[in-house]
């Protein structure tokens, strides 16, 4: 791995800013190799070198998967000048990674969200090639019927004139306003325009699964962690 600036290395890795992190220099509390660090654009390389600051050793990493139930009313993006955005709500040791949604959720949808900051994977993921499901739950104005399921097989013609892909339509049985929506395509508010498309209203909107990851029901709305290893391999071998 190519050397980077050790003040670089150890901001991205969560132990404070830029600015932080040279007063700490400063303080010679940093050790890289056993010997005192003094200057913040010594280089390093992380993956090799042993660091340590304040006593604390360093165990490099370079990317982070994290799994989070989002909320209402945030917006999946990584900036926003008006909304709060999912990336605001990660403490600063994740922001340092500049991690990224892969994908969206619209703003009033909630439910399962992927955030890394490995680029790879995010594109592999959202590449059509990969044909990565994506269910839904959603609660509607009017029962669900079986014309719905067969339209939706044959993929519903938005009003715009763009015919989705086939996707899958399951009614529960309990309650026909209640389905399970399964898409291989992730248009803007597309859940919500084919059922508009069927005369029908979206209410409620969840995701609850993205590929092979299935939603932690014990995470609270706006909550997050990190994805478990078996969680990982399964995001890997996507198509593979």
């Amino acid at each position: 791995m190519a050397k980077e600036r050790v003040d670089k290395v150890l901001s991205n890795m969560g132990f404070g800013s830029r600015k932080e992190i040279k007063e700490k220099i400063k303080k010679k509390v940093v050790t890289v190799e056993g010997e005192v660090v003094t200057d913040p654009g010594f280089k390093v390389d992380p993956e090799e070198d042993r660091i340590i600051i304040e006593g604390e050793e360093v165990f490099y990493r370079k990317y982070i998967y994290l799994m989070m139930n989002k909320p209402q009313g945030v917006v999946s993006a990584t900036f926003d000048n008006h909304d709060q955005t999912v990336i605001d709500l990660l403490p600063f040791d994740y922001k340092a990674f500049d991690p990224a949604p892969v994908g969206r959720l619209d703003k009033d949808t909630v439910g399962l969200l992927l955030i890394t900051n490995d680029g790879e994977m995010n594109h592999k993921l959202l590449s059509p090639r990969s044909h990565v499901d994506k269910v839904y739950y959603a609660y509607l104005e009017k029962e669900a019927t079986e014309e719905d399921v067969k339209a939706f097989e044959k993929g519903v013609v938005l009003s715009d004139g763009y015919k989705c892909m086939p996707a899958g339509l399951e009614i529960f049985k309990e309650d026909a306003k209640e389905v399970h929506v399964t898409l291989r395509e992730g248009k803007f508010h597309q859940v919500k325009r084919m059922f508009h498309a069927r005369g029908n209203e979206v209410t409620y909107l969840q995701r609850v699964s993205f590929g092979p990851l299935k939603l932690d029901e014990e995470l609270e709305e706006g909550d997050f962690r990190e994805l478990t290893e078996e969680e990982l391999s399964a995001l890997i071998n996507v198509n593979n």
